[in-house]
């Protein structure tokens, strides 16, 4: 029981940091178009990657396969700590690292939802 209130942590925690994120992105914020000026991915990559973290973060909090949004999830934001560790460095516009921070905590909560999921993963079966 304790188990099933831990994964339904960790799904709202990478929900609610991929939805605060996604809000940043279509507002067009200053740290989020620097970020994609920076990678040269402004406007649309800005905008494609809120969408699909829109996307991962409903999945993630839907009630039957929340696996999906957790491997979208990881996805995603391996690219954001990817673009982190190569082009924009851990701290942007004098954050303190936050962003860095917050895409790591995504990454280990959808990390942790996909090796619980396994099982479900191994399962599955391309149908011809």
């Amino acid at each position: 029981m304790k188990k099933k209130y831990f994964l339904w942590f960790l799904r709202l925690v990478a929900a609610v940091i991929m939805l605060q994120t996604l809000f940043l992105k279509f507002l067009g914020f200053p740290e989020s178009a620097y970020i994609f000026e920076t990678i040269g991915m402004e406007p649309w990559g800005r905008y494609l990657s809120g969408v699909l973290e829109l996307i991962a973060s409903i999945l993630i909090l839907a009630p039957k396969k929340p696996i999906y949004g957790a491997l979208l999830g990881l996805f995603i934001i391996s690219g954001a700590i990817f673009f982190h560790l190569t082009k924009l460095g851990i701290e942007i516009m004098d954050d303190g690292g936050l962003l860095f921070f917050l895409a790591l905590t995504v990454f280990v909560c959808c990390l942790i939802l996909v090796l619980d999921s396994k099982e479900q993963i191994l399962k599955f079966k391309f149908r011809p």
